[in-house]
């Protein structure tokens, strides 16, 4: 018997063409976590869904379907927050690109869903806290997908951070004190902070306020356990920030944006 789920709280993270006038949706759920959908017919320029089908919008879903691909039956948009634009939309687009490759099928993530939504949110009304909110999604995901290891305790011996203490980040090994030569090592106290942020009733709020006197470091610990843990060397969203910046830059070597990350 066909499952139906009815107007599910979901953003669209990325698009395929499936034929002329058909898409394949990947959709993130409150309720059904990372799912795929056809959206038959959703190309025709008369098609209901068209303007409503768009990444970083907060919509109301329906399907039906118990295949891998489900089918479309309805959506609308749940109006709140305007779509990001520039740098805050490619922001946005690297969000949806590490949902979909730290993120299995069918796993709900609920908690996870609304840290989402705000992320996007503030995007989209606060372009200059675009850094923070970045690393702190980063950290609620990691934290959600299971790849985070305790941030109070050492990897090996599980004994409690000294806060005075230097520390670094390993993806099988969690934190260990730091030696003479790491690079962006961070206090044990920055490390204990954001640990007790991630267990606030509002984690991302509290992770970017946990991560303001750590950014550089923290940025270069995180960089290395994402891309350990989605198997590449450098985002899609990155890289086309990258390019983008060189297309544009003049000869004058002008200091640039950062990539969002």
């Amino acid at each position: 018997m066909s499952k139906r789920v009815h107007d599910e709280p979901a953003f669209v993270l990325h698009r395929y063409d499936w034929s002329e006038t058909s898409l394949i949706l990947e959709v993130f759920g409150r309720g059904q976590g990372r799912i795929a959908l056809v959206a038959k017919g959703v190309k025709r320029p008369t098609s209901q869904f068209r303007p409503v089908l768009l990444p970083l919008q907060p919509l109301l879903l329906s399907w039906g379907g118990e295949a891998e691909v489900r089918t479309l039956k309805s959506a609308q948009w749940q109006g709140g927050h305007v779509m990001p634009t520039g740098d805050a939309l490619l922001a946005g687009s690297y969000l949806n690109e590490l949902l979909m490759r730290l993120l299995a099928r069918d796993d709900p993530h609920p908690r996870l869903f609304d840290d989402y939504a705000l992320a996007v949110q503030l995007l989209s009304e606060r372009s200059e806290a675009q850094p923070l909110i970045l690393r702190a999604f980063e950290l609620v995901l990691l934290r959600d997908a299971g790849f985070l290891p305790d941030l109070a305790r050492e990897g090996s011996s599980l004994q409690p951070l000294d806060p005075a203490l230097p520390y670094v980040l390993q993806p099988e090994a969690g934190l260990r004190q730091a030696h003479a030569d790491d690079p962006h090592v961070m206090a044990g106290h920055d490390w204990l902070a954001l640990q007790a942020a991630l267990e606030t009733d509002t984690p991302l709020l509290a992770a970017m306020r946990a991560s303001l006197p750590v950014m550089p470091a923290l940025r270069a610990q995180l960089r290395t356990l994402l891309h350990y843990h989605s198997g590449v060397q450098v985002f899609r969203t990155r890289q086309l920030m990258l390019d983008a910046h060189a297309l544009t830059r003049p000869r004058s070597d002008a200091v640039l944006p950062q990539a969002p990350a």
